[in-house]
């Protein structure tokens, strides 16, 4: 499933990031194969995992943002065993762990806001323990290049991308893929 994934950002390199069932609709409508779940809570990610896997899509659930999903690493097992979800989002560590030993397509969210927070996702970068990156905001063109000619896996820029000369920029720059929950990005 990770080399699919893998295919997919090369193929789609705008995931379509869902913040709402209205985004939700709009986005299995898209071309787009690799589909963020930034909501939701334990009593529905498994029906919204169900119609994003019923349009062949892969869904990669952000934990972090489900309601009565915890920070541990539990969290990872539900997502595992309760829904069809191919991987997970989140800032933590633990849980990026947890789902990897669990098979599930790990993505690490950073948020970049200052030097060392940059010397924190380098680190993490360089010890490989994702199958993939998304650092946010995705305008930082120049620390994109950086952390990209680092990274052995993608790299997906997100957050604060609003138009195409953001899009072209990021990919330019070395993401494999951008993310976004601007709908009219997603058809770039």
């Amino acid at each position: 499933m990770k080399e699919e994934f893998y295919t997919a950002l090369e193929d789609f390199p705008v995931v379509t990031a869902v913040k709402d069932f209205n985004g939700l609709e709009m986005a299995l409508e898209t071309e787009n194969k690799v589909v963020f779940v930034l909501f939701g809570n334990i009593t529905d990610i498994s029906m919204i995992v169900k119609k994003i896997k019923a349009k062949n899509k892969i869904a990669i659930v952000h934990v972090d943002l489900i309601e009565g999903l915890g920070s541990k690493e539990i969290a990872a097992k539900f997502i595992k065993y309760n829904t069809l979800a191919d991987g997970i989002i989140s800032t933590k560590a633990n849980i990026i762990s947890a789902a990897k030993d669990l098979g599930l397509i790990t993505v690490q969210r950073f948020f970049l806001i200052d030097s060392l927070s940059l010397k924190n996702v380098i680190k993490y970068i360089e010890a490989g323990h994702a199958d993939t990156y998304e650092v946010l905001p995705g305008g930082m063109y120049k620390i994109i290049t950086m952390l990209s000619n680092i990274a052995s896996v993608p790299l997906i820029a997100g957050g604060l991308i609003s138009d195409k000369e953001d899009v072209i920029s990021a990919l330019s720059a070395g993401a494999t893929a951008i993310s976004s929950t601007d709908t009219t990005i997603w058809t770039l």
